[in-house]
């Protein structure tokens, strides 16, 4: 009973991620030139994947059962960045799983059944991950039209329940900015499955 109870106080400690990462607010797009695999087979980067409004960065996953649950929230906060020019790029950098369920094959069937209408990349050595310092998915980082980094953290205050959210910090970020105004809530703690580097 004890070792149980160790394990879930344990697995909600990895699970939840403070917003407080190293990755400043106001910082530039970390490696904006590095070249990413997308599920087109095409290569693009960071930089190129940006709007004339900005970029939205989200760490995602095809089995992590928060980005599931989250599914239909990213859908709609990405359609919103693109209707308003602001660029979206999800990045997988689940290294330890990209033979089998993260793979590029697999992103691609999972993109499909999701109908993605953006960019979706593989992050073969957690690089991106790495250099922004995510820890989880979904984790999102939004950039301005400058290309520096006004919000970091979750899409809402609720990631296990759509009914339940009261703040939709992601959304409230993309109209404060746009708006041209400083974001309020600029970080917020992102809760997820790990990253799986190794």
């Amino acid at each position: 009973m004890k070792s149980t109870c160790l394990f879930l106080v344990l697995y909600t400690l990895l699970a939840f991620r403070s917003g407080d990462n190293n990755l400043e607010i106001g910082a530039p797009i970390p490696k904006a030139e590095v070249q990413l695999r997308d599920i087109s087979g095409r290569e693009v980067t960071l930089n190129a994947a940006r709007g004339s409004n900005g970029l939205l960065v989200m760490f995602s996953a095809n089995h992590c059962p928060y980005v599931m649950r989250n599914q239909d929230r990213t859908n709609s906060v990405c359609a919103y960045a693109l209707k308003n020019s602001i660029g979206v790029i999800l990045v997988n950098s689940n290294v330890a799983l990209q033979n089998d369920e993260e793979s590029l094959d697999a992103m691609k069937a999972y993109a499909a059944s999701q109908q993605y209408n953006w960019f979706y990349v593989i992050d073969k050595k957690a690089e991106i991950a790495d250099a922004f310092d995510a820890g989880h998915t979904p984790e999102c980082y939004l950039f301005d039209k400058n290309g520096r980094l006004s919000y970091k953290g979750a899409i809402d205050d609720n990631p296990g329940n759509a009914d339940a959210v009261k703040v939709r910090h992601l959304y409230n970020a993309i109209n404060e900015m746009l708006a041209g105004s400083a974001v309020k809530m600029s970080s917020t703690a992102s809760m997820g499955c790990n990253i799986k580097r190794y």
